[in-house]
C-alpha cells in the first residue's frame, strides 16, 4: 500500500471521533498494537533526539524496503511512533523521503499537543526520514 493510501485511512480513522479526548484515547490504543523492538535496539544510539520521552527506534532494510520497529516509555509517545511505523514501515527510501507529512496536521496531532511533544513528533519525522535517506544512498 502507498504511503499516501495509509495516511488517508489514519484521517478517515481519526475523523470517526468528534472530541479530541477520544482521538487521544485512539493514540494511546494504537501505540499498545505496536510491535515489540528487540531489546537489543533499545539504546542510546537508537533514541529520537527532541523528544520529551523516551523512544527508541531502529530501522533495518528488507528487499529494498525499510522496516521500522520502535518503542517509548511513555503511552501516548508509543502510540505517536506506532502511527509513523505504519505510515512508513516497508516502504521503499525513496517514498520515504517523497512523502508529506500533512496529514498529522489534518488529524489534529501537533495542535492538541504540548510544544515538546509536537517537537517530538518532527523528531519522529526527521529521524525516519535520516534512516531513508541512509538507505537510499547505500544503494
Amino acid at each position: 500500500m502507498k504511503i499516501q493510501d495509509i495516511q488517508e485511512e489514519i484521517i478517515d480513522e481519526f475523523s470517526m471521533f468528534d472530541e479530541w479526548d477520544e482521538r487521544y484515547q485512539y493514540v494511546i490504543d494504537l501505540g499498545k498494537t505496536l510491535p515489540l523492538i528487540d531489546e537489543q535496539y533499545k539504546t542510546d544510539d537508537n533514541i529520537i533526539k527532541g523528544c520529551q520521552s523516551k523512544v527508541w527506534l531502529h530501522a533495518e532494510e528488507k528487499d529494498g524496503k525499510v522496516v521500522f520497529t520502535a518503542d517509548s516509555d511513555a503511552i501516548l509517545t508509543k502510540g505517536l511512533i506506532a502511527i509513523f511505523i505504519r505510515v512508513f514501515s516497508g516502504q521503499a527510501p525513496e517514498a520515504i523521503l517523497e512523502a508529506d507529512t500533512d496529514f498529522v496536521d489534518e488529524i489534529g496531532l501537533k495542535e492538541h499537543l504540548s510544544p515538546t511533544r509536537a517537537n517530538g513528533l518532527v523528531s519522529m519525522i526527521k529521524q525516519i526520514k535520516m534512516y531513508a535517506l541512509a538507505f537510499q544512498a547505500k544503494n
